[in-house]
């Protein structure tokens, strides 16, 4: 991105019309509030606690949101596992950890709470519009299961691929094949967690449904619309009761369970 081109500034500014700051060291928040000024950002809002974070990413709504590592009254990887497991509007906004404390577990550790771009202190600004242009210009697919919520961590698994084998995978048949397991394991792994956290589990098995029913349209698999849509109707029955019937969606799960490898099939 070239900063002096007007029209690709104006581009990159509507990704930023609110912006969360969550950073317990004033002047590396006034540092990152000017840096995001010069960018376009319209509203930056600066707290120095996950406490006051939380509050204002429910009221406002940010549409990023930049979060130190740790600091008095912050630990940022409870604050952003927080954040996607909650009920606000904003839980998706993309999560960017500005930091110097850059080790392999550090970082390790925001990928794995669903942080999307991790940005190491001193940064300048061509560092910061890098992250940026990332989280809003290249957006990642989006995991909602039970042990992890957030952007696809494998970074570059692009379904749109054609050259040689990429993570076992260099055709649409086999960008489908990934896609229905994935959501699959995911809903395997949910059925358990109904007793533990249904709420999660609910939200996990829900998004799976849909991800299943685009899949069985694209590849125009009718077999595979109709167990998708018998999920979905189970789970509304479900939420409609107030509870989830371990039971009866392991009963409506057994003819997609056929989609899954060989290997699969017996432990679902």
């Amino acid at each position: 991105m070239n900063l002096n081109d007007t029209t690709s500034l104006r581009r990159f500014a509507r990704h930023l019309e609110r912006v969360l700051i969550v950073e317990p060291q004033p002047a590396s928040a006034r540092l990152l509030t000017e840096l995001l000024k010069d960018l376009g950002a319209a509203r930056v809002y600066v707290e120095p606690t996950a406490f006051k974070a939380m509050a204002v990413a429910k009221s406002e709504e940010p549409d990023v949101i930049f979060t130190e590592f740790s600091g008095p009254g912050l630990d940022g990887l409870v604050f952003t596992r927080q954040l996607r497991r909650s009920d606000f509007r904003c839980r998706k906004a993309p999560v960017i950890m500005a930091t110097s404390e850059a080790t392999a577990a550090a970082i390790m550790g925001a990928r794995d709470c669903g942080v999307h771009e991790f940005l190491r202190k001193p940064f300048n600004l061509k560092d910061l519009v890098r992250r940026i242009e990332a989280v809003t210009l290249k957006p990642r697919d989006w995991v909602e299961a039970v042990q992890y919520v957030g952007p696809d961590r494998r970074r570059f698994n692009s379904g749109d691929y054609k050259g040689p084998k990429k993570r076992k995978a260099d055709a649409a048949a086999d960008t489908h094949a990934m896609r229905i397991e994935q959501a699959l394991r995911i809903v395997k792994s949910a059925l358990p967690a109904i007793a533990s956290d249904p709420a999660q589990a609910m939200r996990a098995m829900m998004a799976q449904a849909e991800n299943l029913t685009k899949t069985a349209v694209d590849m125009g698999d009718t077999r595979l619309a109709t167990g998708a849509a018998a999920l979905t109707s189970a789970l509304k029955t479900c939420a409609a009761q107030g509870r989830l019937d371990r039971q009866a969606l392991e009963a409506v799960c057994q003819p997609l369970w056929a989609y899954l490898p060989a290997g699969d099939v017996k432990a679902a």
